[in-house]
This record gives C-alpha cells, structure tokens and sequence, in this order.
C-alpha cells in the first residue's frame, strides 16, 4: 500500500501544479529567520533532514579499525556543480556552465519570490568557489590512507576551533559523540573560516537555494523542470525528461526511499532461485582463480600470499536478496501529499542512520537494493554483494555457454573480489580492519605495476581536451583488469581441459571477450562524458573493454590482432596484476 501511495502522490501532477512553492514556504520561512552565527550553525547541522545544503556533512559507517561498531564521518562538500573542476578550471565548457549555473539559482529563487535574486545567485557561486578552492582534488578523496582520521570528539574540538561544534551536533540530534573520523582534516579549518567570515546572509541564500532544487523532483513541474533544465540538460546534455511514470517507479524504487520494500515483490515475482544457485558457483570458481592467481604470481611473498589467501577465503558472497528485509511499517505515506511523504521518508532514513551510533554494525544489511543492476565490494565487511537486478542478459544468462557468461557475471565477479585487493582495497585486511598487511617490497611491486596501469588509462581522450584520469579511476580498471582475468581462468577451469565449442564460426575465446563487451556499450552525449571525466571513478565503456582487452595475451590470439593496429600494446607494456 506504501509503495502504491507514495507513487500516485507523485502522479497527482494537478495537486503538485496548485501547490507551487507552497510546501516549502515553512522552511523558507525557517531559514529567513536566521540572524545570527548561532543560528546559522545549528541550521547546518540539521540540513540533512531539512534537505538543504551545508558546507559540513556527515555519515554513519563501520569503524575502519573495528568493523564491528560504527563512527561518524565528518567531511567537506556542498558544492552544487559536479566537481571542483567546475568551479576552478576555465575552460569553453566550464565557464558557460558558471553561467547557466548563476542564471539557473536566479530562476529558482524567484520561484520562492525572493529579491535581488541575481545578486544572490552571483554570491552562491563565488561561496561555492571558495569551498572549492579548499576542497580536495578527486584522487586524493578516493585515497583511504589519507581520508581516515580517527580522533577522539574532545581531541577534534580542540583541533578545529572556531566552530561551536556542540551546538552544530546536537541541532543534527547526534549526543554522546565519543569519536569520530575527519575525512579531509587539510580542508576543516579554511571551512570553518569561510563559516565565521562570510556574510550570514550570503550562507542563507546558499541553503535557500539548495532547499528548493533538492525538493524540485517533488514540486510543481515548472520548478522541476528548471532543475532537469540546469542539472540534466546543460550538465549531462539530456534534451528531455524521462515519462512521468518512469520517474515515480524511480523515485519509489531508490534505495534511500522504498527501493527494498520494491525489491521484495521483484525477488517474489522475477527472479528465479535455480539463477542464485548458478552465481553460487560462479562465485566459487571465481575465488578458486584468484586463489590461483595468488599462488602463481611471482612479484608477492610468501608472506604477503598468506594475509591474501586469509582474505580471499573470508570473502562473504551475498547473492540476489538480504535474509532480512527493511521494516518500513513506521513511515506514514499518504496518497495526497507527495512532500510530506518525501519528507517522512528521509526522516526515517535519517534517524536510522545516526541511531547507529553506539550500536554494533549489521552485517546482514544490504547497501543496494535487489532490483538494481550492479554490484559491490564492502572492504570494511570484506563482502562482495550482487543484487538480483544484475543476474540477467547481457550479464548472466542461464542459457548461455560458459564463454558468454564467465566474459559477463564472471567478470563482474572476478571484478568485485579484484577491489579487495585493488590500491585502495588492498589497504584492509581479512576482517575489514585498514592496515597495512603487505612487505614493502610486494606494495612496491603491486604499485610499479599499478602505475604502470594508470599511465595507460590516462592517455585516453573520450573528448578532444579531456582526458581520463589515470589515477582516479585506477581502483576501478585494476577491478577491470583483474576480473577479466580472473573470469578468463575460471572460464578455462570451467571447460575441464576441453575445448568450447565454435557457435555460428566464434570460437569460444571470441565469444567471452564480445561478452565482456557486450556488457559494456552504451552510448554517451559530450556533456555528460566530461561530467562523468570529472566525477566518475570508472572509466567510460569504450575503454573499460578496450583499455581491459589490449593487456590480454588471450585476446590478441582470438582476434588475430596485429602490431600495427589501434590498440596494440608491445608484451612487454601488458598488465595483468591478478
């Protein structure tokens, strides 16, 4: 009955036009009363459940020295443009994006009827240019060695001062703070600065702007049509919506609304139990290659292999759907008031979250809903999860051959258990705890051969001025790599020193490689490849399979590829790692 509510109240687009702006005027008028620094700081520290925008946020997870209790993660952000490129780097595109962006904040603040709309817009982008300007470049944010800063809250106030950090958590409902991890410790105190320097009402308008666009999708369909204009259209290039229905299944279905409770209805009625019995054993072959590959490479010790064999065997496959499913009888949705029920769902999301602290993790919680087409490694719980959504075509396909599946889901899979030992994942042991378990010598080797990987990526130009970033993505193309090449020996294994079978005049090995591929094309509008250049750390499609296939030995063979082609790479300049 939820889920049905909750969707027909985003259908009433009739009642949603007749309200405008009215459902926010409460919090409008909130956030105009804000006079003094007090004020202002106890409003960010509830803008997460107010659904504005501070320069401060906050989450809840496993405590990476003991993933058995959780910590709160303190970091920096609320920049309203993608990256801090945006904001930092003048060329042709950035700058026409500031100036849309200025003209897009006018016209969502006149919404509201506020005056002197431009000038306030023109002061949103120069605050968030100022954030920017101390925020940490991409690669540096994807780095766990330096985004883990464990301290006691006592030790943290005295460290950054300036801030009344009392009243900013306990305006959040966050007490008894023990401790926490500072993220971005470099960038705090310039924050903080910028908190008690900038106007007051310049930090008003930046959270009066950010509560109107993040409640667009749930407003009249003028002020969420200007949001898909800036965010979709000028950004990503996408001319038009989507069907109104499409987004209401969308809407419902994330999993930060009613996406599990969907889920269980998914499962029931799509998913047939004979496919998690296959992926099952996909897993296991998959983990069976890895244990290969660790034995068989000859640049780690017999030391470093024993925490990696400890590792591998405490992998925890979670496959199709949780054992225990989300209880959300507590959140109250109506079928005539689409903000409210927003609204009350992120409140229960919200107090779910913070209600963690002091408790211990749950290891049964899923992190993506069963539907959703992708998959996972959590390093903390040392998991490796693929929801139902991904357990069929082009992925996995019951029917197919071995070839067709081991060059998808194998992938996938091989993909996922690569993170655990990727430059970022490789810093957690087998029980979750971040530390460092290798010799110096095998991090130096892992790292020259990684390098040498990130050096390859970030020759790529998808467009003309914009490259891959070689370091930023490099997590994601050693999963790549080692995946296919984990699910290239599981496949070989598979086949019981047999041959595949040619299909249709394609040998067995040029059907896992079109396999790989296959999961992967899509096609991409410019504006929104140089966003994904700037925010995404997986490379885009075209070169998640030809960056992947030119370091295989295999590959040349199957395709009879020749030196003087594109995507020739001497023997020597190939990497494998796993």
């Amino acid at each position: 009955q939820k889920i049905s509510d909750y969707y027909l109240s985003y259908m009433d687009i009739e009642t949603l036009n007749e309200l405008g702006i009215s459902p926010l005027l409460p919090g409008l008028t909130t956030l105009d009363q804000i006079e003094t620094r007090e004020q202002l700081i106890a409003a960010l520290g509830r803008a997460q459940i107010d659904n504005t925008a501070s320069p401060f946020g906050f989450y809840i997870s496993a405590d990476r020295s003991d993933a058995d209790r959780h910590q709160l993660n303190l970091s920096v952000g609320g920049l309203g443009l993608p990256d801090r490129d945006y904001y930092l780097e003048d060329t042709e595109e950035f700058i026409k994006v500031r100036e849309e962006y200025v003209a897009h904040i006018t016209r969502i603040l006149d919404f509201a009827g506020i005056e002197d709309s431009d000038t306030k817009a023109a002061a949103i982008l120069a605050l968030e240019t100022r954030v920017a300007e101390h925020t940490w470049p991409r690669s540096q944010r994807r780095n766990r060695d330096l985004t883990y800063n464990p301290m006691s809250y006592e030790d943290f106030k005295a460290e950054y001062t300036g801030l009344d950090w009392d009243s900013y958590f306990a305006a959040a409902g966050i007490e008894n703070l023990t401790d926490l991890n500072v993220s971005y410790p470099s960038t705090m105190s310039p924050i903080i600065e910028l908190v008690a320097s900038q106007p007051v009402e310049e930090w008003k308008s930046f959270m009066t702007y950010r509560f109107i666009v993040d409640s667009a999708s749930v407003l009249s369909e003028e002020i969420d049509q200007e949001a898909f204009h800036f965010y979709s259209t000028v950004l990503n290039g996408v001319p038009e919506q989507r069907e109104r229905w499409e987004r209401g299944v969308m809407r419902v279905g994330s999993l930060s609304s009613l996406g599990e409770a969907i889920g269980q209805v998914y499962v029931q009625r799509h998913f047939p139990e004979s496919a998690k019995a296959q992926m099952d054993e996909l897993v296991e072959n998959l983990r069976t290659a890895l244990r290969q590959s660790i034995e068989q490479n000859d640049w780690m010790s017999a030391d470093t292999k024993e925490e990696a064999y400890k590792k591998l065997e405490a992998f925890r496959p979670k496959v199709a759907y949780p054992d225990e499913w989300k209880d959300f009888s507590s959140i109250v949705i109506s079928r005539d008031n689409l903000f409210q029920n927003a609204q009350n769902i992120r409140r229960f999301n919200y107090e779910d979250e913070i209600g963690r602290l002091g408790e211990p993790t749950d290891r049964e919680e899923w992190g993506m809903t069963p539907q959703t087409v992708n998959a996972y490694y959590n390093p903390s719980f040392n998991e490796i999860v693929f929801p139902a959504g991904i357990l069929q075509p082009p992925f996995f396909d019951p029917a197919a051959d071995l070839a067709v599946n081991y060059g998808g889901i194998g992938a996938v899979i091989g993909h996922e258990m690569g993170h655990g030992f990727d430059d970022q994942g490789s810093k957690s042991d087998w029980q979750g705890v971040q530390r460092n378990w290798w010799t110096d010598a095998d991090r130096a080797n892992f790292e020259s051969q990684a390098d040498a990987l990130a050096e390859q990526y970030s020759q790529f130009e998808p467009v003309p001025g914009y490259f891959i970033d070689g370091r930023f993505t490099l997590g994601e193309n050693i999963g790549d790599v080692g995946g296919l090449s984990l699910a290239y020996r599981a496949y070989k294994m598979a086949l019981n020193g047999e041959e595949a079978p040619v299909i249709e005049g394609v040998t067995g090995d040029q059907r896992f490689f079109l396999a790989w591929a296959q999961v992967w094309q899509r096609k991409y509008r410019e504006d929104a490849l140089i966003q994904r250049l700037t925010t995404d750390p997986h490379s885009p499609s075209e070169f998640r399979v030809n960056g992947v296939v030119r370091n295989f030995t295999e590959w040349y063979e199957a395709f009879n590829v020749q030196s003087d082609e594109a995507l020739y790479l001497p023997p020597e300049q190939r990497i494998r790692i796993w």
